[in-house]
């Protein structure tokens, strides 16, 4: 990646057809300071957002208390966790990777939410709400207990229904995880994962 400070006027070439894979170029001026960035487009955006960051304190203040997820956020933190597969997104845990801990069926509902949200996000799929039967098919959990668990996750705001038209004017009712619920596996997860097992 390369930085090229100068007093020259912004110039950008945006590329529609951009994937990952692809080498960017993006210029920014920001008063006489001119950056240009160069190299893939997760490397890139990061460098931008941490150049704005640095050039507009209030950008990085509001920052600091913002809370999102985009899809490379999510990939990297569950990967072991999640996979896409041609029958559609399934939590496969890596039991090593969760100190050989099974994990609760609240947690693999919250979970299987989340993997339904980064296969929309990828563009695998066009909506992330899932009934509760697909959770259940999904996970092979017990019906009753994803029936309970889903009304303990939407009590806590970790979930919300959403409900979606069949095609025939009724509605039918599905789930999708808010970032709140994200950010709660996150912290369960990360508890669980950094406990190391204690010495005999």
């Amino acid at each position: 990646m390369t930085f090229i400070p100068s007093g020259d006027k912004i110039s950008e070439n945006n590329r529609n057809t951009a994937t990952t894979t692809t080498t960017i170029n993006i210029s920014i001026t920001i008063g006489d300071v001119r950056v240009e960035f160069n190299g893939s487009a997760d490397s890139v955006l990061t460098s931008i957002i941490s150049f704005i960051s640095k050039q507009v304190p209030a950008i990085d203040l509001a920052r600091k208390i913002s809370l999102n997820y985009a899809a490379t956020d999510l990939i990297e933190i569950y990967a072991n966790l999640i996979k896409i597969t041609p029958e559609g997104p399934r939590v496969i845990p890596d039991l090593d990777e969760l100190g050989q801990k099974k994990m609760s069926d609240k947690e693999m509902v919250a979970l299987q939410l989340i993997a339904s949200k980064i296969s929309k996000d990828i563009g695998k799929i066009a909506d992330d709400s899932m009934q509760a039967s697909e959770i259940q098919s999904n996970t092979s959990l017990n019906p009753k207990s994803v029936s309970s668990r889903l009304s303990e996750l939407v009590k806590a705001g970790h979930v919300v229904r959403a409900t979606t038209k069949d095609g025939i004017g009724s509605g039918t009712v599905a789930y999708r995880i808010t970032t709140s619920g994200i950010h709660w596996l996150n912290s369960v997860l990360a508890k669980r994962i950094k406990q190391p097992s204690s010495p005999s």
